[in-house]
């Protein structure tokens, strides 16, 4: 038989009193098993009923889903409590507190009042003759008022109603308050005006005379004016150039994005959609906080910002709808500007005529949708760039290698493999530079980021070698880097139309590796990975590279598989589509981490003159600091140390697992086997040259023959090729450098 709930639990009362016998709280009676049980409260909260199994007794009486109501607490360490973690509007108005927001707040209210001036200034003769054409009428009506006011035409009314009704004391009454002192002040006042105006005409100066007309003939026009007809007739700024933001206007806008809750909201009253701040103007436009409805978060909003911008009048350009970093996911912080921001006119670059750079700390790149500056940590990080053609991606990282050339500590590898020179510019101060499309620039790059890679193990062995005290997190720091001797400086490594290199059939996959590996080792090591390209896909962009590099720039490219290669995945899914950028929008782009969310950004636009000017105060820096070296002092031997390099790795490379040493007939032998084309015919005799300006000659190694026999022939030890190898990597990053 099945336990009935009401038998355990008793039967209840109808109401349940306190000790003082007063209700408290009905009851409600559980009928079923499934009902709230006795004794429960009336209250419509949620209920988790009792769980009944047959034989048992029952323990679980069931719960509420809600907690039970507390009283709230009203002390005063509650309330300061409250009032500290609450979050408070600033006293001082952000625009108020930036410099720049001040300025470009200052220029737009200034521009806004000569703008009105002018234009009411201009159209002054035509509400002159406007007043002039009404002050006949005004100067009737003036006279017809007067005249019923001597009369005291207002009291004739009561005067006649008194006497139709018979009534003699009313209308006494009405007759002996009937003010006759108004017919002399009107005489007087005549009089007084017309000899105002004989002396004005006879004594007056000119302009006096003019004032005086004037003021008659506005006063009269003003008396005869039309209310449904005023004399300025028209507004002097046009609404859809500098259009005031307000809350009808912002929530117009968003019930017409079709997304449901705010459909929702909008149809409640609007009560869904708040405005957690006012209005405001910031920099060069409107700021509005808004709490969008429950459920609705910012990323909808972002994947709407075409409709959006048309519910506001507004161009693309202009709005700019992003989340609140601080708040919830539901917060809105929309911005609204003036002008579009492609042809907004650009601030100048903060370094473009004065100053260096330093790379441990962010580095000017360019300005957001406000008129903010935005800066870039390039130290332990890493770029990539992409873009379609024309969209400004090489300006953009020419701004970077600008700022990388104007800090004497820093070496820069410049490889443009479009062969249009567009890093030209930048050849005075670089140490290793090519440009071209061809196999042997792309041999060059490759060779380049061999010695790169290989930097990585050496400048690793340094840091580990350091004190504790010295290098506390195991990376490089400025005071490292300073140290010459220590070969940690900022090595900074550009490749523009990177899509040529990892597509190249032969030296592709190889690059595809070693910048990986530069990307995940070389960020602590100080080593610096500039990449761009037009052409984000699969073949030209491998996947480990786009997977681990942490700052993304991209411009306008032409759908999702583009926007993610280059942004990360699901990003044009959350609404960071940077396929919404037009071909005007030059310059503009998505930037994802350097900061918590991604960011509007313009690059700095920077010409060749100007690039030019920048680099020769560039190279007198470096001059001065004596780091000059490579390439930008005519040491282009890129391809003479490649060789050796090569030679080295090549000769590495015939060891087998397992071989520390090798006789010289058979390092030669197996040289010609792998690589027919460099060392066919080679001999020990020429093997030995080859290896003489690396300081190893051979030496006697004993080894077993092909029958078993230990014989000493001469030969070379694996471990003397490859400390040579470290010592030749360790020479190139060094050279021409001159130590503390």
């Amino acid at each position: 038989m099945p336990t009935d709930p009401t038998t355990l639990l008793g039967t209840p009362d109808p109401e349940e009193h306190d000790v003082n016998g007063s209700n408290v709280v009905p009851i409600r009676p559980a009928t079923t098993p499934d009902a709230v049980p006795a004794n429960t409260p009336a209250t419509d909260a949620p209920y988790i009923p009792p769980t009944v199994v047959e034989g048992e007794e029952v323990t679980d009486h069931g719960v509420f889903v809600d907690p039970p109501a507390v009283a709230e607490d009203r002390s005063l360490a509650s309330r300061i409590q409250s009032a500290v973690a609450a979050p408070q509007r600033p006293v001082i108005a952000p625009w108020l507190r930036n410099s720049d927001q001040f300025a470009a707040t200052a220029k737009w209210a200034a521009r806004n009042a000569a703008h009105t001036t002018a234009f009411h200034a201009v159209r002054c003769p035509v509400y002159a003759a406007k007043v002039a054409s009404r002050a006949p009428r005004g100067a009737w009506r003036a006279t017809v008022y007067t005249a019923r006011w001597v009369s005291d035409a207002e009291g004739r009314g009561l005067r006649a109603d008194a006497a139709s009704r018979g009534d003699a004391e009313t209308y006494l009454r009405l007759k002996a308050d009937k003010p006759g002192h108004r017919l002399p002040l009107v005489l007087i006042g005549t009089l007084v005006f017309t000899a105002g105006v004989l002396v004005l005409l006879g004594f007056a100066p000119w302009w006096a005379q003019f004032l005086g007309i004037g003021a008659v003939t506005g006063l009269l026009g003003w008396l005869g004016g039309n209310p449904d007809r005023p004399v300025v007739g028209g507004r002097a700024v046009v609404t859809t150039k500098a259009q005031k933001l307000t809350s009808d206007i912002v929530v117009r806008a968003l019930s017409a994005l079709g997304i449901a809750e705010i459909n929702k909201a909008v149809g409640k009253g609007g009560n869904g959609i708040t405005f957690p701040a006012p209005i405001s103007r910031e920099g060069n436009g409107w700021r509005a906080d808004v709490d969008l409805p429950y459920g609705v978060t910012v990323a909808d909003i972002l994947s709407r910002r075409a409709q959006l911008a048309s519910g506001l009048r507004r161009p693309l350009g202009c709005v700019w709808p992003e989340p609140a970093h601080d708040q919830h996911a539901g917060r809105m912080v929309l911005f609204v500007s003036d002008v579009d921001m492609s042809q907004a006119k650009p601030k100048p670059w903060p370094l473009a005529s004065r100053g260096s750079a330093d790379l441990f700390k962010p580095v000017p790149f360019g300005t957001d949708q406000r008129g903010r500056p935005v800066g870039l940590d390039l130290m332990y990080s890493n770029l990539l760039i992409g873009a379609m053609p024309g969209a400004g991606k090489t300006f953009a990282l020419r701004v970077l290698l600008l700022a990388a050339a104007l800090d004497p500590t820093a070496e820069l590898r410049l490889f443009e493999l479009k062969g249009s020179g567009d890093l030209s510019t930048l050849e005075p101060v670089a140490h290793h530079y090519a440009s071209g499309p061809d196999d042997e620039t792309i041999e060059k790059t490759v060779l380049s980021l061999r010695e790169v890679h290989k930097d990585l193990e050496v400048r690793a062995k340094t840091i580990s070698r350091l004190p504790r005290a010295q290098c506390p997190e195991n990376k490089v720091t400025k005071e490292l880097a300073a140290n010459r001797k220590l070969g940690l400086f900022p090595l900074v490594v550009a490749i523009d139309e990177c899509q040529e290199l990892f597509s190249h059939p032969e030296f592709g996959k190889e690059a595809g590796e070693l910048c990986t590996a530069i990307i995940k080792r070389g960020r602590a090591l100080g080593v610096i990975l500039l990449l761009a390209t037009q052409r984000p896909d699969k073949t030209s962009l491998p996947t480990a590279v786009s997977a681990n590099v942490g700052v993304r720039f991209c411009l306008r490219v032409m759908g999702q598989l583009e926007n993610d290669m280059i942004l990360g995945t699901s990003m044009y899914q959350n609404g960071v589509r940077a396929s919404t950028f037009t071909p005007k929008d030059k310059g503009i782009g998505y930037l994802v981490g350097a900061s918590d969310e991604p960011q509007i950004a313009r690059s700095a636009y920077i010409d060749n003159p100007n690039a030019e000017k920048i680099i020769t105060r560039a190279r007198a820096l470096r001059e001065q600091a004596g780091t000059l070296g490579g390439h930008a002092i005519g040491d282009d031997n890129l391809t003479e140390q490649a060789a050796r390099a090569n030679l080295l790795d090549d000769i590495a490379g015939v060891y087998l697992n397992g071989e520390d040493r090798l006789w010289s007939d058979t390092v030669a032998a197996r040289l010609g086997e792998q690589h027919p084309d460099t060392y066919k015919g080679w001999t020990a005799h020429a093997l030995a040259a080859a290896l003489k300006p690396y300081g190893i000659t051979p030496r006697q190694v004993p080894m077993r023959d092909e029958n078993g026999e230990e014989r000493n022939r001469r030969g070379y030890r694996l471990d003397d090729i490859a400390d040579a190898i470290l010592a030749n990597c360790r020479t190139s990053t060094e050279r021409n450098q001159t130590p503390d």
